[in-house]
């Protein structure tokens, strides 16, 4: 009998994210903390013998051939291995969180284990490269500081702050401001310490915040709870808490024309537990 393996596709803040430099080959040299969160997308993956796979998803505005998960599953399939996989979306496409790259590498450490292919992190992380910057990230499910183009990763332990996150009414595009003829991209390197001392930004804020005068406005807003920052290229705004209480009282006094989300930041994605 056919089993579903249901699992939770976190999303992640870009705790900081400088840009150090660009490649002859157009992706950008980057230093960044990805901090991994307790909520997410739910996947759920019912493995078969048909040799297919299929997405049952809401509309996500892009062909089925061109979603990450269907990619991900892909680069795996062999022979009659087949799944058919139902996404529920909650985190907002264009928004920074990571939900394309994590559902990208959800797929590839669940079907890795529903197929038996024992394959190690560090080879499911070779292929997430293929899919995107931050799918390795994901595989690896561990909070981490990361530098090259988002590949080169040290897990590190953080404090488990709590995060109110607000979602604009608006979508940012990675390609736009990655291509930007104004984005800042020669930020020297920092050490992890500068980090800890206060010394970090986001280069893309200054950026978007100009181009979407809508992320201006929850910027100014949240800043007065704290210290407010865009994680990646945007369009969310997120201000850390020390406990869930306090994040939940700022939340209460949100626009009603803003969404709000109160996640905690882990240290290690729920899914490691899960496929133990």
């Amino acid at each position: 009998m056919m089993t579903t393996l249901s699992l939770l596709s976190p999303a992640k803040l870009n705790l900081f994210l400088h840009i150090t430099g660009r490649r002859p080959d157009g992706y950008h040299q980057l230093q960044t903390l990805f901090q991994l969160l307790n909520w997410g997308d739910q996947l759920h993956f019912t493995p078969n013998h048909s040799g297919t796979i299929t997405l049952d998803s809401a509309d996500l505005g892009i062909p089925v051939e061109e979603n990450l998960i269907v990619r991900a599953a892909r680069l795996l399939r062999h022979g009659s291995r087949g799944a058919h996989i139902t996404l529920d979306k909650h985190i907002p496409a264009g928004g920074g969180l990571g939900g394309g790259s994590s559902n990208a590498a959800t797929t590839l450490l669940a079907l890795n284990h529903l197929w038996g292919l024992n394959m190690a992190p560090t080879e499911l992380q070779a292929l997430a490269v293929e899919l995107g910057a931050d799918v390795p990230v994901f595989v690896g499910a561990r909070t981490a500081w990361a530098e090259g183009i988002g590949e080169i990763l040290t897990p590190i332990d953080l404090p488990e702050q709590w995060f109110l996150i607000v979602v604009p009414d608006c979508h940012v595009a990675t390609s736009e401001i990655f291509s930007h003829q104004q984005l800042t991209r020669n930020s020297p390197p920092i050490k992890m310490a500068s980090f800890f001392e206060g010394d970090s930004r986001n280069d893309c804020q200054r950026l978007v915040r100009r181009l979407y005068p809508e992320v201006d406005k929850v910027l100014k807003w949240l800043e007065n709870f704290g210290e407010a920052r865009l994680t990646g290229t945007g369009a969310c705004v997120f201000a850390g808490f020390s406990t869930a209480t306090e994040a939940r009282a700022a939340q209460r006094h949100l626009p009603h024309k803003w969404a709000g989300i109160v996640a905690q930041g882990v240290n290690e994605s729920p899914i490691l537990r899960a496929l133990v």
